[in-house]
């Protein structure tokens, strides 16, 4: 099974610099929470666009998308 590239918490610019580093995600994840965690399976790449790799989960499950 292929490993899978999960983008948590991306805004900005800082995309396109993690998009050379690591390649296309194939999940991007507005914030770090249960659900998020939930998708991410073992031997796959998570990438955070701030903070360290052991932060906490944010309190409230995130939105999937917001439209405007």
């Amino acid at each position: 099974m292929a490993r899978a590239v999960h983008f948590v918490g991306f805004r900005g610019d800082e995309y396109l610099a993690a998009r050379r580093a690591f390649g296309p995600p194939d999940f991007v994840h507005r914030i770090w929470d249960r659900r998020s965690r939930r998708e991410v399976a073992a031997g796959d790449l998570i990438v955070f666009a701030t903070g360290s790799h052991d932060q906490p989960y944010a309190d409230r499950n995130g939105d999937d998308i917001r439209e405007t």
